[in-house]
């Protein structure tokens, strides 16, 4: 039996693979890879966006062919679902962002806005997961690549190989885009599964700090692995992103109210996206999930833009 503990390898490895095609989105399709906008977008009708959040949920379709299960799924209250998401889709929209946009690309930007909401989040949603998740039981560690480890990367290369294809390949105009904004998208849901921080429990577990006996350190390992290398390919590359202006009350309260609706569920868009596919694969766990991200899409919509 392994002993409690965090995934080290698995999520340092994963936050590498992250970084590539969230570089590899912006350098190609100069946008920003935030995970939230692609959900907004694609429920008022954007391409591009629906493309990524295609690309996300067909990752989880392609991870559950390789691992098989199911998503791990908390079983809380259809309110408690529909509150949290609501409260991550009004934050995210309010603030311009969620744990992709400004957690791993924010930050390896040095962006002022990003580094304010990510701490921002980071401790409401500490705070709210210690008053919801007190008794969250500690997970066991593990310190090998995983039993599907290797498959997941080379998925990732693949599905990266694939995005620069498709760049080339394709003529240069929307359909280029759109290709890019899937191949980019399915990497990133291969990399965040080997990472495990698509399981809400280690996300959760993280979350209720290192005072507390159930605490995983993952989260940590994976920003190790993706922050570092996405700020040095953000150095090399060519492509720049514009200041969104200064640190303001909106920004503030709103990533105060995503970090609400994370610390409930432990729940953000990108796992979101990536579990709901993984749930429709394995036909098990849909409705949950879905009920979720229809509150985040509501949540989106009730915030002016």
């Amino acid at each position: 039996m392994s002993l409690p503990g965090p995934t080290p390898l698995q999520s340092f490895l994963g936050g590498v693979g992250l970084a590539f095609p969230v570089q590899a989105f912006l350098s190609l399709n100069h946008n920003t890879f935030g995970i939230s906008g692609f959900i907004h977008g694609a429920a008022r009708g954007n391409l591009e966006d629906s493309m990524s959040v295609l690309g996300l949920i067909s990752g989880g379709l392609a991870i559950a062919a390789i691992e098989g299960g199911k998503p791990m799924v908390q079983n809380s209250p259809p309110l408690h679902l529909v509150l949290s998401g609501l409260l991550v889709g009004v934050g995210a929209k309010m603030s311009n962002g969620c744990t992709s946009g400004h957690m791993i690309c924010g930050l390896s930007q040095f962006s002022i806005r990003s580094i304010a909401a990510t701490t921002t989040f980071s401790m409401t949603a500490s705070l709210t997961a210690r008053l919801f998740h007190g008794a969250l039981a500690a997970l066991p560690g593990d310190t090998s690549l995983g039993a599907h480890g290797s498959a997941f990367l080379i998925s990732i290369g693949a599905a990266l190989a694939s995005t620069l294809a498709a760049s080339r390949v394709i003529n240069a105009g929307v359909r280029a885009r759109q290709a890019v904004a899937f191949c980019t998208a399915f990497a990133f849901a291969f990399a965040l599964r080997l990472s495990n921080l698509s399981d809400q429990r280690r996300v959760l577990a993280f979350l209720l700090t290192p005072a507390h006996a159930a605490f995983d350190s993952s989260l940590l390992y994976l920003a190790i692995g993706a922050v570092p290398l996405s700020s040095l390919l953000y150095r090399v590359g060519k492509v720049r992103v514009p200041s969104k202006g200064r640190v303001d009350a909106r920004l503030l309260a709103g990533a105060a109210l995503f970090g609400i609706g994370w610390g409930m569920e432990g729940i953000c868009p990108g796992p979101g996206l990536i579990n709901f596919g993984w749930a429709l694969a394995a036909g098990s766990g849909i409705m949950p999930i879905a009920t979720w991200l229809g509150a985040v899409i509501i949540g989106g919509f009730l915030v002016p833009s």
